[in-house]
């Protein structure tokens, strides 16, 4: 199983993303701020992009890295202990 971050900029104000929230959350997604995600599971990066590019405007960009579970943070949406946990899967 694989760890990514999934972050995108979404480029039309005023427009409705709750279907590529949905799509993110059927992943397994867990938000760490607001337009960034942990994603456990076992898929590559080019899948989620593939997967989530479906609910995105041509103009939205998105960006998918694997992690090695090496990593720091401060004040994610997410508890310390939750974001140790997934890093960890």
């Amino acid at each position: 199983m694989s760890v990514y971050w999934v972050s995108y900029d979404l480029d039309k104000p005023g427009q409705d993303y709750t279907d590529l929230i949905n799509a993110i959350h059927q992943l397994g997604g867990q938000r760490i701020l607001f337009s960034d995600w942990l994603i456990s599971g076992n898929f590559t990066a080019v899948q989620i992009r593939d997967h989530l590019a479906q609910f995105m405007d041509g103009n939205d960009r998105i960006f998918v890295a694997g992690l090695n579970g090496i990593a720091a943070w401060r004040n994610t949406m997410l508890s310390g202990d939750e974001v140790k946990k997934l890093l960890a899967a």
